[in-house]
């Protein structure tokens, strides 16, 4: 039986990492040492980024909500506020994309909860 040697798989644990460094500038991309810290690195990033993505798009719907219900003379709190007690169970995801694309219905959300 031939001698098993960790040669072909300690290459492809090499390759894979330099795939992933393709495209980085420098030694980062063809040098092994700096390519595996660069890419584990941009993992970090990546993971931290895909927490903030959440974090970032809630603030824009809010800040695109407050727009719209600013034009019916209520606040950003107001309008939540009587929105949780007028037990409508609207996120506001979906009532971002209505004050943005469907002004008529965000209006009359916001009538509802006026009353």
């Amino acid at each position: 039986m031939p001698r098993s040697v960790p040669s072909v798989a300690s290459r492809e644990r090499r390759k894979k990492i330099l795939k992933l460094a393709k495209g980085y500038f420098g030694r980062r991309k063809n040098v092994w040492t700096v390519a595996k810290n660069a890419v584990e690195r941009g993992k970090v990033f990546a993971y931290i980024g895909r927490k903030q993505k959440k974090r970032h798009f809630r603030g824009l719907w809010i800040q695109r909500i407050n727009a719209g219900t600013r034009q019916h003379g209520l606040s950003y709190s107001q309008f939540i506020g009587a929105l949780d007690k007028a037990n409508i169970k609207l996120n506001r995801k979906v009532l971002a994309d209505l004050a943005m694309n469907d002004p008529e219905a965000f209006k009359a959300v916001v009538e509802k909860v006026k009353k």
